[in-house]
């Protein structure tokens, strides 16, 4: 009998082929865990300030040959507003992670990465993507950090400092005893510039800014020239033969000027075209402008008043022109020149995420002194308040209450009044 209960509960106890069946059933039923998410700057479509928003997008996950970043600081840079406006090449569809500089800590690594391990500070220069709290970037494009040197200034130095040394070094050829003009001064890349100049002995510096701007930077700067004049004039009047190398980040009437300013020799370098961004968003007519306000020049006048042209692009020699190992090594450059404390990065501002709008605003504004930063552990500025929808109607509905009972309340008219109304009407 015993025996007998023992193979009863035996048999219960083992599933069928049907119970297997229908667990594997509600196996596949059970909802899956929901994707682990970030905040994210998004760009919602080209134009104006509110197509910039800060969303909850997927955390990304790791490729073969690639890092995984938590950012711990973004830069802005005057490229990110003519991102935002659509007048850059080569632009992804909307919605897209704006940004293109951050510094934080490696989380994780893809198969194949070999330079870095989870743990690494790094700073990295990615093709967008870069202003969330998690990136993946190929790790051709990080660059690892001192252990003193803070992610704010990291993000600060990278992109700034290694255009103004190509500018200045590589395509300048900037030598003891040269001059320099930049545009811009007090921004970024132009404070980036003026320090790096004054590496080099017996260098003067020639520095076009807003007037604001002058007393700010005039320790970086030998001659401070205002924008909107004519700052030709007063270069001449210092040195009549003119300088050796002009840095141009506006174009358009700024690159004819630029070039009539340079001596036998001279070099002038086009790296932006910031004077196609007029206002908040995109304008056909200023960058058509911007086209037809430059000269062209024909390889035979180079020839003849021996003088050259070029031009920066960073984002195309990284990404498009497979150049990644040769601004790594001038990043590594840059990097041994602040540990030398030849370069300090100047940092204007740091804003929350969220605040990004407002940055951009006082970028596109031109009042920054230095570089702009974004720190994704800040709060953000405290907005204004504004009255609740239906508070807001209440106090509608109380003021047409108290505006009935006022006209309810005013005495009826004379009786002088109404026989006056009454011949009025007989005489009409």
């Amino acid at each position: 009998m015993a025996e007998e209960q023992e193979n009863k509960t035996a048999a219960e106890e083992t599933p069928k082929p049907e119970q297997e069946v229908v667990k594997a059933e509600e196996a596949e039923k059970a909802p899956e865990e929901p994707p682990k998410e970030m905040r994210a700057v998004v760009l919602t479509g080209f134009g104006g300030l509110k197509s910039v928003k800060v969303l909850k997008k997927p955390e990304p996950t790791v490729a073969e040959g690639e890092v995984l970043i938590r950012v711990r600081a973004c830069g802005l840079n005057f490229q990110d507003l003519m991102v935002r406006q659509g007048v850059i090449d080569s632009l992804p569809k909307t919605p897209f992670i704006l940004g293109f500089e951050c510094a934080g800590e490696v989380e994780q690594v893809g198969e194949g990465v070999e330079k870095f391990k989870v743990g690494d500070r790094v700073v990295a220069l990615p093709e967008y993507r870069a202003w969330a709290e998690l990136v993946t970037v190929p790790q051709q494009f990080v660059y690892p950090l001192p252990d003193d040197l803070s992610f704010l200034d990291a993000a600060a130095l990278t992109m700034n400092y290694i255009v103004a040394y190509i500018l200045l070094f590589e395509l300048g050829g900037l030598s003891p005893g040269k001059s320099v003009l930049v545009h811009s001064a007090g921004g970024g890349v132009g404070q980036a510039v003026a320090q790096l100049s004054k590496t080099v002995e017996d260098t003067v510096v020639f520095g076009v800014a807003s007037k604001a701007k002058h007393e700010a930077i005039k320790d970086s700067v030998d001659h401070l020239l205002e924008r909107g004049t004519d700052y030709a004039s007063e270069v001449r009047k210092i040195s009549p033969e003119g300088v050796d190398i002009v840095l141009d980040c506006l174009c358009g009437e700024e690159c004819n000027r630029g070039y009539s300013l340079l001596k036998p020799m001279g070099k002038y370098v086009l790296y932006g075209s910031s004077s196609v961004v007029t206002g908040e968003t995109k304008s056909i007519l200023s960058a058509a402008r911007s086209w037809w306000q430059v000269d062209k020049v024909s390889p035979i006048k180079l020839f003849d008043e021996n003088k050259s042209l070029s031009g920066l692009n960073l984002r195309h020699l990284m990404h498009q022109q497979n150049s990644a190992g040769y601004v790594a090594r001038i990043f590594d450059t840059v990097v041994a020149l602040w540990r030398d404390g030849k370069v300090t990065p100047v940092v204007d501002s740091t804003w929350a995420i969220e605040d990004v709008p407002e940055a951009m605003q006082k970028m596109h504004d031109r009042k920054n002194i230095g570089k702009i930063i974004m720190d994704p552990s800040m709060e953000p500025k405290p907005k204004p308040a504004t009255p609740a929808k239906g508070k807001a109607k209440s106090i509608d509905k109380d003021e047409k209450k108290k505006s009935e009972d006022e006209s309810n309340d005013s005495p009826p008219p004379s009786a002088d009044g109404k026989e006056k109304e009454e011949e009025k009407k007989a005489s009409s």
